[in-house]
């Protein structure tokens, strides 16, 4: 085994990239490799995995993969590292398309490692509603911005506030049963300026950033008149990521860093 991979951050949000064009990764159980390589200390790690395929259509599709395996619908970080992979790799222009599950996504490459997307148009929001976690009532909102989130404000120390604990009691609430959600804890600290942390499904833990989630979040706090765009949002990397929303269009941007290539070895599958 010898697959040339790219290990790529979204702003904190880390990806494994893989160019399966030639249909290579074909023959392996997904279900058992990527949560091995994407683990962390003992192989590559990484919060996901993302296959880059050929197209009918447009530039190119992927298969994105949550650490666990799992696959899911769109990934705003991940979207933007696959868009600056394929342009470093002559499969894309600076302006190109590419196939999700959620529907097709634009991209630009923009100035330095910066990429811009725009994420397919966001549905099932519902504003402030009550569910129960913990023993407690909570005022949560929600929406599909590609994948299903949760959003909640909290009034106290948000870098002290305890993301897992909370983020785990509601992604797997009855309420969002059967798939389960993604869920995002924001506070204002500026004008226009917020910061998130998210606990993401399929990947089980808070992660540095989430694309996804802080679109949801800045779609909610806009609403609720909070912030208005563009909105910058502080991730748990400290990195920001800018949200703009123009009428039903929705634009995320930010860095995409190519951390290292490398070759995967059948060491990276044998613990």
């Amino acid at each position: 085994m010898n697959i040339p991979f790219y290990k790529m951050t979204g702003s904190g949000n880390d990806f494994i990239i893989i160019d399966n064009r030639d249909g290579k990764m074909n023959d392996f159980n997904l279900k058992d490799f990527i949560p091995k390589v994407c683990a962390r200390c003992v192989s590559v790690g990484a919060d996901g995995l993302i296959l880059i395929e050929n197209s009918d259509k447009v530039d190119f599709k992927w298969q994105f993969f949550n650490a666990d395996g799992s696959s899911a619908e769109m990934c705003g970080n991940g979207s933007r590292c696959a868009a600056r992979f394929a342009y470093l790799n002559g499969i894309a222009g600076k302006k190109m398309k590419f196939e999700t599950i959620a529907g097709i996504i634009e991209a630009e490459i923009m100035d330095g490692f910066n990429v811009k997307v725009q994420l397919t148009e966001p549905f099932d929001e519902k504003i402030d509603y009550e569910i129960e976690v913990l023993g407690e009532k909570l005022t949560v909102s929600s929406i599909n911005t590609g994948v299903p989130h949760v959003v909640v404000e909290v009034k106290d120390d948000i870098y002290s506030f305890d993301v897992v604990k909370y983020g785990r009691e509601i992604r797997f609430h009855d309420v969002y049963k059967p798939a389960g959600t993604n869920v995002n804890f924001f506070k204002k600290i500026g004008e226009n300026k917020l910061k998130v942390r998210t606990y993401e499904r399929g990947v089980e833990n808070e992660t540095m950033a989430c694309g996804t989630g802080s679109v949801a979040t800045s779609i909610i706090a806009v609403k609720k008149g909070i912030v208005n765009s563009p909105v910058e949002i502080e991730t748990s990397s400290g990195l920001i990521l800018k949200v703009y929303l123009e009428d039903k269009k929705v634009f995320l941007e930010g860095e995409a860093r190519v951390v290292y290539t490398g070759n995967l070895n059948k060491e990276a599958l044998e613990y």
